[in-house]
């Protein structure tokens, strides 16, 4: 299951759900920052979209529970 989790809304709203795993799409600076010049109205919409179209997203996994870490186990490493 994936799921969208901002944890800043937790300041407002807390969490109260049971999931053991929460994953979703984490914002760079990129995109903070192009959204901040968008809400500060230094850029319009359209350069907004622009600047956004060639973000790639970035997935971040939560392990919420020791239930959910406890199905991890490490396979190996290789050195690079």
């Amino acid at each position: 299951m994936i799921l969208y989790h901002g944890s800043f809304l937790e300041i407002v709203r807390p969490d109260l759900t049971n999931y053991d795993i929460v994953a979703g799409g984490v914002a760079n600076d990129k995109v903070f920052n192009t959204v901040e010049l968008f809400f500060d109205g230094l850029i319009d919409k359209k350069e907004a979209i622009n600047r956004l179209r060639y973000e790639k997203p970035n997935l971040q996994i939560c392990f919420r529970t020791e239930k959910a870490l406890s199905f991890l186990h490490f396979e190996g490493s290789e050195k690079l």
